[in-house]
């Protein structure tokens, strides 16, 4: 055991030393929290207060009642040059058709393959749309008919969703930034010790001490493994002060990341930064050089992500409740959704993810006891 502590110990302060390399993972688990904040700010905004959309009316003394209606609701007449990328153009006849009860006619001219007018269009023709069912209704109503006569269905939802279990849906996303960080933080870490250390030629030297491979096999773990549950508690806790800054309350949301979540999120991720430490070191072993073992796991990566983001998104079937990674993500969301934990599929993941740790361990020490690994041929 004081062997495999030296080794930790060693690999930590050879951490330390590239400070710039091992902040390179940090940065992800620091700077992503506050990245989706500002992001949430500003889409918020955007909902709660949208901005007025100008665009240019042909023919608006035509229809000044539809002039009119667009105008309250933030859709104005303009002439410069934003505005000419939509016209509105109001036919000739507009005015008598609506006075003869008959259907008018307006033209909507638009780029529908801009990216950036999709939502503006989108938002005139709800206007337009919900203008011609308030006229339908009030032609229905002069001629002496109910305008419900129209709607045999009434549709009563009655919404169950709280203010916390709507936030859930945002702390997916977050769960899904915090689980991946288990995997950035300590990707460089596990690169330079693996590669690194073999294009040094240190890795022949530490081999020749005695220590067996699987002490040093277990030290590079450990340490590894270290790094990533450190990224993982620097996200959890500027994720705790950033999220309360968000004025989720203009959406209708509550936000909370508690102690209760954040203890839990610790311990689930205890396993999967095992994993993660386990996997990245045995693919950079794998490599011959440095930059090789860098392609190879942004590859490798997006196995976990995949299954993150499939968690988050809810678009994964069944099995995956019980397979790494989105087994804990699915069981850490009915959490903050305060629904009941799934116990069994949460402890079947989690034993899952350590098998494969295992199972990776051993390949790793089996590996390093060949030449062509140690030395890269």
């Amino acid at each position: 055991m004081k062997m495999i502590l030296a080794m930790v110990r060693k690999e930590l302060i050879d951490a330390a030393r590239d400070k710039r390399s091992v902040m390179a993972g940090l940065y992800y688990a620091m700077g992503t929290p506050l990245i989706m904040c500002g992001l949430f700010m500003v889409l918020i905004g955007q909902l709660s207060s949208p901005e007025d959309l100008n665009i240019k009316i042909n023919n608006a003394n035509h229809a000044p009642d539809l002039v009119r209606y667009l105008s309250n609701n933030g859709i104005n007449h303009g002439d410069d040059d934003e505005a000419k990328k939509i016209t509105l153009t109001i036919s000739d006849d507009y005015a008598a058709n609506m006075a003869k009860a008959k259907q008018a006619e307006v033209l909507l001219v638009a780029d529908n393959s801009d990216e950036k007018l999709q939502k503006s269009i989108r938002r005139l023709e709800r206007q337009i749309q919900a203008y011609s069912a308030e006229m339908g209704s009030i032609r229905l109503i002069a001629r002496g008919i109910n305008p419900r006569i129209t709607q045999p269905i009434k549709i009563n939802v009655e919404d169950k969703a709280t203010a916390d279990s709507k936030g859930g849906m945002i702390l997916g996303l977050a769960i899904f930034t915090m689980m991946y960080s288990v995997f950035i933080s300590g990707m460089n870490l596990a690169i330079d010790t693996s590669a690194g250390e073999r294009e040094r030629n240190s890795l022949a030297l530490l081999l020749s001490h005695p220590m067996s491979t699987r002490q040093l096999v277990l030290g590079k773990i450990i340490a590894v493994t270290c790094f990533a549950l450190l990224g993982l508690i620097l996200i959890l806790l500027v994720s705790k002060v950033a999220y309360p800054f968000v004025p989720w309350q203009e959406i209708g949301f509550t936000v909370n990341i508690s102690q209760d979540f954040m203890g839990l999120m610790f311990l689930v991720g205890i396993p999967v930064a095992l994993m993660a430490a386990t996997l990245q070191l045995y693919v950079s072993f794998m490599a011959k050089t440095f930059k090789e073992a860098q392609s190879y796991l942004t590859m490798v990566l997006f196995v976990p992500l995949a299954l993150s983001m499939a968690a988050s998104y809810n678009i994964a079937p069944d099995v995956l409740q019980w397979l790494p990674v989105s087994g804990q993500q699915q069981a850490l969301m009915d959490f903050i959704k305060g629904r009941e934990i799934p116990m069994m599929q949460l402890i079947v993941s989690s034993v899952a993810t350590l098998i494969i740790a295992v199972a990776l361990a051993a390949g790793l020490e089996k590996s390093l006891k060949s030449e062509k690994v140690v030395f890269g041929l």
